[in-house]
């Protein structure tokens, strides 16, 4: 049995309909639908490995083959690309000097909790999720691990200040004034301006464009095993509650773009995003997610067939197998970086404020306020405090006292009032 029937003639689309996720287009245009899908995802999976220090060419490898798998895991009935998370930036680089293994420790530790959420939600249902993690909770971890970083954006920026600024400029100028995939991609037109720029300022490291010079055409990706470091795994855990956002978001928009009930596939999104992750930390990327940018162009062009994604996967394999091509992206300029995350940093941000505005998060009750006042106050100032030889750094803090704190004192508040 075929894994997609044709739509019509294969060749165009009828106006007003919709070619569904179990049907595609003529492979030639099935592959152009796919390469598009590449550029939506493109700027933002590179960011994140250029950022942490991640090989990008390893973290494309996975980005890809993650996307295969989860197609195959949610039988593919949610068309998604996973690309790498910003959500792992902040805890990564924040990890950075204890090394690239323990890193990928964090990673795969990351992967391996959210394939058990996956496995509960599945079995007992997506409520599980609200009643663990109420909007307050998930709205203010996505809100400290957005800040923690910001010093850091900042100074980036500082070091190459015109390099940054126009950067920044060509990302809000495409973001708010460029129409359809010009819109989608503004982070990767940006960063493209802003590395042009550097080019012909004399803003490239010489060292890494030797590198780019004695680097071959083709060869394998960098391989590294994780190294699990308490103090690590700890940093980077909290992630799960914003992969968890995340997914079960994305998965509700793709349902309403395509006009179909994906309840039942919640779990399967998880479980698939956590072993695309996992596997991710074990062999040396970066941690995936779904991506709103390719759910944006399947808004666009009304195409969710899930064999562009397929292509899109394969593609992204591909690249992943040119050492060059991976040590060109590995000369992205220190201005390029300030203008391009101090943006992201804070869209970051404001995903918890969306999150606390869309479920009217009661902040005049002194459970919520106090409790999430605390914890990103401990996140954005980066608290630090170190229990016996394991340093715990504000996204573990600020976590731990939103997710612990809260239930508890709403429990001790709720008796209280009984």
């Amino acid at each position: 049995m075929a894994l997609w029937t044709v739509y019509g003639d294969g060749r165009r689309v009828t106006a007003g309909e919709v070619v569904a996720p179990d049907e595609r287009l003529s492979w030639p245009l099935t592959v152009g639908f796919g390469l598009q899908h590449v550029v939506a995802m493109f700027g933002a999976t590179v960011l994140v490995p250029a950022t942490t220090g991640f090989p990008v060419t390893t973290t494309l490898l996975f980005s890809g083959a993650g996307t295969l798998l989860f197609l195959v895991i949610t039988r593919n009935r949610v068309p998604s690309y996973l690309g790498s998370s910003f959500a792992f930036i902040s805890p990564l680089v924040a990890a950075r000097q204890e090394g690239l293994p323990a890193q990928l420790g964090g990673v795969l530790a990351t992967g391996v909790l959210l394939v058990f959420v996956g496995v509960a939600v599945k079995a007992l249902g997506v409520r599980l999720l609200e009643s663990l993690m109420p909007p307050v909770v998930t709205g203010a971890v996505v809100m400290l691990i957005g800040l923690n970083l910001a010093p850091s954006a900042v100074d980036n920026f500082e070091k190459q200040p015109l390099i940054a600024m126009i950067t920044l400029a060509v990302i809000l100028l495409c973001g708010v004034l460029g129409r359809g995939l010009l819109s989608r991609a503004s982070v990767l037109v940006g960063v493209l301006v802003g590395w042009l720029l550097a080019a012909v300022s004399g803003g490239l490291d010489p060292d890494r464009l030797d590198a780019v010079q004695a680097a071959a055409w083709l060869g394998m990706p960098q391989f590294t095993g994780p190294e699990l470091r308490p103090s690590v795994v700890l940093t980077v855990l909290p992630v799960v509650i914003v992969l968890v956002a995340e997914n079960v978001g994305h998965v509700k928009a793709v349902a309403s773009v395509t006009g179909r009930d994906l309840d039942g596939s919640v779990g399967d999104a998880l479980i698939a995003n956590g072993l695309s992750t996992a596997l991710a930390g074990f062999g040396g990327g970066s941690g995936t997610t779904t991506y709103a940018e390719n759910i944006g162009v399947m808004t666009a062009t009304k195409v969710y067939s899930t064999a562009a994604y397929v292509v899109a996967g394969v593609i992204a394999v591909l690249l992943s197998f040119s050492p060059k091509f991976g040590a060109l992206l590995n000369t992205m300029p220190t201005g390029v970086l300030g203008g391009a995350t101090l943006l992201l940093y804070g869209l970051i941000a404001l995903v918890g404020v969306r999150i606390w505005l869309a479920t009217r998060v009661d902040l005049l009750n002194p459970v919520n306020l106090m409790v999430a006042a605390a914890a990103l106050v401990a996140g954005v100032g980066n608290l630090t405090v170190s229990i016996g030889d394991v340093a715990l750094g504000g996204i573990a803090w600020g976590s731990l006292l939103i997710v612990i704190g809260h239930p508890l004192l709403r429990t001790l508040h709720a008796s209280r009032n009984t």
